[in-house]
């Protein structure tokens, strides 16, 4: 049975007829651009910047944040809502729980702290925000903003080729996945072996991501994915896989004719 979680729904049968959202704003609200922002912060401060390619001085920062934030994080909070709640909430509330989960999971604030805020300022909406610039903080992010972080670490190591027939594997759920559920089981040709080895924000467990590790380009014929479903004339379908989540498919072999008669 392949694994279907509510952030990752391509392919899932009886899906037809469903409105899609048609505000195609980035920012609908204005609350939202402080929760882009806050993320923004954490990723620019985060601990896993230690080992960046470009290379930050974490140290040299007057930040209490001293933890790990990535964009998995911010996926796994989201991905780990209620179902329900996931499709009522808007885009951003889900960063927002996400965000305050961790913070709250990691000591930053505690419950009462969080109550008592979200209460007072609900009572004075208007009341300006407590200003606790810093400048070198503020540089640290807005480097990052400019420089990044690259996730590739060192020269790829292949297991397959380019021309390999491979099986996507069906690992137990876990909290964060890469692997889109539609994919899960199904077979496929590697197109691209990427470069380098590319490490992944966050362990996943069960799910097999965490190490660097190659990814390739993977391609699917649409007859292999949905069968009878697959629209006529259909193209193929490519996917980056990381390693994880490929294995080798044995190739067909010919019958050798029996002449012995």
């Amino acid at each position: 049975m392949r694994t279907k979680l509510q952030h990752a729904l391509g392919g899932l049968e009886g899906l037809a007829g469903w409105p899609l959202p048609g505000d195609e704003r980035v920012f609908a609200e204005e609350w939202e651009t402080r929760i882009f922002g806050l993320h923004v912060a954490m990723m620019g401060l985060s601990d896993s910047l230690r080992d960046a390619v470009v290379g930050y001085d974490l140290d040299a920062v007057p930040s209490a944040f001293r933890t790990t934030w990535t964009w998995a994080d911010l996926r796994k909070g989201a991905e780990s809502m209620n179902p329900f709640d996931y499709f009522r909430l808007r885009y951003y509330e889900k960063w927002l729980g996400g965000i305050s989960a961790y913070l709250l999971e990691n000591g930053y604030v505690t419950q009462a702290e969080l109550d008592a805020a979200t209460g007072h300022y609900r009572e004075h909406p208007h009341e300006a925000l407590p200003d606790r610039a810093d400048d070198a903080v503020d540089q640290q992010v807005i480097r990052y903003l400019r420089q990044g972080d690259s996730p590739r670490r060192g020269p790829a190591t292949p297991s397959f080729a380019v021309g390999d027939r491979v099986q996507v594997a069906n690992p137990p759920p876990a909290a964060h996945t890469r692997l889109p559920g539609y994919l899960r089981g199904r077979t496929g040709q590697i197109e691209r072996v990427f470069e380098g080895n590319y490490r992944y924000a966050c362990s996943t467990g069960s799910d097999g991501l965490g190490e660097p590790m190659p990814v390739y380009l993977v391609r699917f014929e649409p007859r292999e994915i949905w069968g009878e479903m697959a629209e006529t004339g259909a193209g193929s379908l490519y996917a980056e896989l990381y390693q994880t989540y490929l294995s080798h498919v044995a190739p067909a072999t010919t019958p050798v004719e029996d002449r012995s008669r």
